[in-house]
């Protein structure tokens, strides 16, 4: 077992700082792109993610390839790189040729937003749910613009058992910045408790790996960074669609150092607001007084199904968004009526 996971040791190659300057590679700030140049921290948020010998994985932004060689050099079987900025493909070209005799690595350039990772990971074996993780990782140094919108995105997979969640419970090990990667794992009464942190907490078991100062970038970001790693958890703590449950918390957290009761009577028309938000809190044995930060993630759960239950008895209710349209609100309220 312990040669299986022996590191590959490369051919001679230029350093990522060397390629940067011979390709004329300048970090596009539209894009977010910050480049880590130290091999030591890449090789460490690789070791992170776990065993990736033989197995399958998805860089998300290699860029010129930092994070790329301490994957490789690991053995994975199969490396997909999605890239957006095609800038890059020949430093990403040139580690594919360096790794072919025992991994295949396919680039892709687009927006992982739109990459289907069931169908680039097809042959992978899938795994029971309630098995060992799956031999499919996601591993990336995300850009800062969309770290939170792609997680969410992820989350919801993770929930439907999509994407790289059809394998089974498939890893992911993320920078992000490093307040975000604090609120991620915020527990309850935490100052950095928010939505963010309770989403990724229904779904998944969240670890805060270790933070890379922002030093360690180029160019420099204002902040430092967080690894973070996310294993989809067996027994969800929620068994509800995703969107319902996104729905009450981005309510409920909308006003977060408030009574958890105003929230939660924005999932209401203003017509039935207060019936139905006292109703919910009865259902769910919750203190109106509490605040959102206040809340356990055992208790969310008894407001997401109570919710549910409400949903159920007024058939308007789950299209009814407080800040959609006027004509959708009045449609809701008529069907609630």
């Amino acid at each position: 077992m312990a040669s299986s996971a022996k590191l590959i040791r490369l051919p001679p190659l230029p350093t990522i700082r060397d390629l940067v300057k011979l390709y004329r590679l300048r970090a596009i700030r539209q894009l977010s792109q910050n480049f880590l140049m130290d091999e030591r921290i890449t090789d460490r948020i690789v070791k992170a993610a776990g065993n990736i010998t033989n197995h399958y994985v998805c860089e998300i932004g290699p860029g010129p390839g930092g994070i790329t060689r301490s994957i490789i050099k690991r053995r994975p079987h199969k490396l997909l790189v999605v890239e957006k900025d095609p800038r890059f493909i020949p430093t990403l070209e040139l580690l594919k040729e360096c790794c072919k005799d025992y991994t295949e690595m396919k680039i892709e350039i687009g927006d992982i937003r739109n990459s289907d990772l069931e169908t680039s990971f097809k042959g992978a074996p899938k795994h029971d749910w309630l098995d060992a993780p799956s031999p499919v990782h996601l591993i990336g140094n995300l850009p800062f613009s969309v770290s939170t919108n792609l997680i969410i995105r992820y989350l919801q997979s993770v929930s439907e058992k999509t994407s790289a969640w059809s394998f089974g419970r498939s890893s992911m090990t993320l920078t992000f910045q490093k307040e975000v990667g604090e609120r991620m794992v915020a527990s309850i009464k935490d100052k950095q408790r928010c939505r963010l942190s309770v989403i990724c907490q229904m779904w998944c078991d969240v670890q805060y790996k270790f933070t890379i100062p922002g030093r360690a970038f180029v160019p420099k970001p204002d902040v430092d960074v967080a690894v973070v790693t996310l294993v989809p958890l067996k027994y969800p703590m929620v068994k509800l669609p995703f969107k319902l449950v996104e729905k009450v918390l981005r309510n409920v957290f909308n006003m977060r150092q408030k009574y958890c009761v105003r929230g939660i009577e924005r999932l209401f028309p203003e017509e039935n607001r207060t019936e139905l938000a006292s109703k919910l809190l009865k259902l769910a044995d919750l203190d109106p007084t509490i605040r959102p930060f206040q809340i356990s993630n055992q208790e969310f759960v008894r407001i997401f199904y109570a919710y549910q239950v409400l949903c159920e008895e007024h058939p308007g209710l789950v299209d009814y968004d407080s800040r959609g349209p006027k004509s959708l609100v009045v449609k809701n309220v008529a069907q609630l009526s």
